[in-house]
């Protein structure tokens, strides 16, 4: 899509557009209408002015000489002649010499100059100001156009985004598609009597493309494209953001058919708690909108999305069917779908033909479409950076290393017990990881730090799609994450500070078995804790007692304290393996998960 923006002078423009008409009239006018007061004579006339006493003062310049008449209400001029005895007979006819001449004119003339001409200038130009400003905010009346929306408008282009170049939200794309048939042909639509939905809601993570979504219906539709976030209708004076919604609405229908998109809409569309506030802009904002949304006529071609990762904030007013009748979940793409969007933005950049895509893919478990396209782009750079026209499979690989832990730390340089101390800690999270069923197999270890604080890490990838997991499964996870920590313990007789990620990792999935999951016997399938922002992070907050969050807390201990002790009964009935793997890594740093299982099955 083409945006097609109005141009705007700010107001600066026209404050400087007045300081440089007063400088001007200052520097060329006034000094052009001080010489339009002085009249020309000759010489004899000043020499019979003087004989006659009738100069009041005079002033001898280089090229003329400037007086006036006794009441100095007059100033003249004429030009030089050699007089040796000029001086004298000034002085001798009661002269009074001056250097400011022009200035000790006549009061009418000083005000007529110095007042009156400049106030007619400034009242001029504000008069054209004003007349500029009115035409810019239309007939609404409103002051430097405060009551106007700043929607970008966009139109049809052969660069625009279309259904293709969105990948991994097949689902997403299907609801939508029929957006895109009702706007490219209604009647199929009024002939059945059926209407499309006035308001479409995109929900899901960050980074998922809801907005690239939004624009690739415009796309395929094909018809004019307003684009606004939510926060732009808040406005420091309480009324001008339900005038924006007025003034965007009034636009689209003008426009119709056409697609408005409110991005972020959670700011605007938030709960009415009737709570007292000193501003109530936002919920004037809202009350406007559901007004406009509720006032369209049915069939008017006029369609609504809006996007949001915080789909439980909003108003039960702005959900309810006949406002936003359709929500369009936009989530974290599965393998296939991160292997389409990963071909996608492949084809921005030059790359090797034997990658293989479905591999990345399986590595970059978790991610969003945001992510795999910054994962392209990183190993794009990191081609340049070794001097190649093309990106490879190992730089893909460690763009996904690039992206969940950061770069690689040059100058980071361990102590020879820390490096041991790092080898055994992740070849026993690796060997515990190897040695139970249940768990994903190991893609690669390594020790190299990086710029995320982590000394090394083990990478885990997943066959294929995972949407379930058994308590068995989250039993076998949670001894993993305490593996490392047991071979140090094993090994050094101690511990380090390593272990703290892995620590919070284990004690958030064991509460979460037992708040969340129904996975304790003693509390069985009863609730514990809620969620909130599902979709930004998930933040938890318990829904019990104080007694009952002692025995949770109990449990939690229990759990985590079983596992560890599994763990480090697996690393100990494999101590060879353990030895020969840690010291394998410390002497390579990095191995791949082929190379371990190599090993570990001689």
């Amino acid at each position: 899509m083409k945006e097609v923006k109005t141009p705007k002078k700010p107001l600066i423009f026209y404050y400087l557009i007045v300081i440089l008409c007063l400088m001007l009239f200052n520097v060329l006018f006034m000094p052009w209408l001080a010489e339009r007061q002085i009249q020309q004579v000759d010489y004899g006339t000043f020499m019979k002015m003087t004989e006659n006493q009738e100069i009041g003062l005079v002033e001898v310049q280089e090229n003329q000489i400037l007086f006036t008449n006794k009441d100095n209400t007059v100033v003249y001029k004429t030009g030089v002649m050699f007089d040796p005895e000029l001086v004298d007979r000034l002085n001798k006819s009661g002269a009074q010499f001056s250097s400011e001449i022009v200035e000790q004119m006549s009061p009418f003339a000083s005000l007529l100059l110095n007042w009156i001409l400049p106030l007619v200038i400034i009242v001029g130009i504000g008069q054209w100001m004003s007349r500029r400003m009115m035409n810019k905010v239309g007939g609404d009346g409103m002051m430097f156009g405060m009551g106007k929306s700043n929607a970008k408008i966009y139109v049809a282009s052969s660069e625009g985004i279309h259904f293709s170049d969105v990948a991994g939200e097949d689902e997403a794309k299907e609801n939508l598609a029929e957006i895109v048939n009702y706007l490219h042909n209604p009647a199929k639509y009024k002939e059945i009597g059926a209407s499309m939905p006035k308001g479409v809601l995109l929900v899901g993570p960050p980074g998922t493309g809801k907005t690239m979504l939004a624009k690739a219906v415009a796309g395929e539709a094909g018809v004019p494209f307003f684009s606004m976030s939510g926060s732009e209708f808040v406005e420091m004076f309480v009324g001008m953001g339900a005038s924006k919604v007025r003034d965007l609405f009034k636009q689209a229908k003008d426009k119709a058919p056409c697609i408005v998109f409110i991005d972020e809409i959670d700011t605007i569309g938030k709960k009415r708690d009737g709570q007292f506030a000193g501003n109530d802009e936002r919920e004037q904002t809202l009350n406007q909108l559901l007004t406009e949304m509720d006032g369209f006529e049915g069939n008017n071609g006029v369609i609504i999305l809006a996007a949001t990762n915080r789909p439980e904030s909003l108003d039960p007013a702005l959900t309810r069917p006949g406002r936003f009748d359709r929500r369009v979940p936009v989530e974290l793409p599965d393998l296939k779908g991160r292997e389409e969007i990963l071909k996608v933005h492949a084809k921005k950049i030059k790359v090797a033909p034997d990658v293989d895509f479905a591999q990345i893919a399986r590595m970059a478990s978790g991610a969003s479409g945001a992510e795999l396209a910054n994962i392209v782009n990183e190993a794009a750079l990191r081609a340049v950076r070794d001097g190649r026209s093309f990106a490879t499979q190992s730089d893909l690989e460690e763009s996904i290393e690039v992206v969940i832990a950061g770069y690689q730390k040059k100058n980071a340089i361990l102590t020879d017990q820390e490096k041991w101390t790092v080898a055994y800690h992740e070849t026993g999270h690796a060997l515990v990881a190897a040695m139970q069923s249940h768990s994903a197999p190991v893609q690669k270890i390594t020790i190299i730090p990086r710029t995320s604080g982590a000394l090394g890490y083990t990478m885990q990838v997943e066959e294929g799609n995972k949407y379930l997991m058994t308590r068995e499964e989250l039993e076998n996870k949670i001894a993993t994450y305490t593996g490392g920590r047991a071979a140090e313990e094993i090994v050094f007789g101690t511990s380090s500070t390593g272990a703290s990620n892995d620590i919070e990792q284990a004690t958030k999935l064991a509460r979460a078995m037992i708040t969340r999951y129904g996975m304790s016997k003693d509390f069985d399938m009863v609730a514990m804790e809620t969620v909130n922002n599902q979709y930004l992070g998930g933040d938890a907050s318990l829904t019990c007692s104080v007694e009952t969050q002692a025995e949770i807390d109990r449990q939690v201990v229990e759990l985590v304290k079983k596992q560890h002790e599994k763990a480090a009964k697996i690393l100990l009935d494999n101590r060879e393996k353990l030895d020969e793997l840690s010291r394998y890594l410390y002497e390579k740093e990095t191995i791949t998960g082929s190379e371990f299982m190599k090993i570990l099955q001689q």
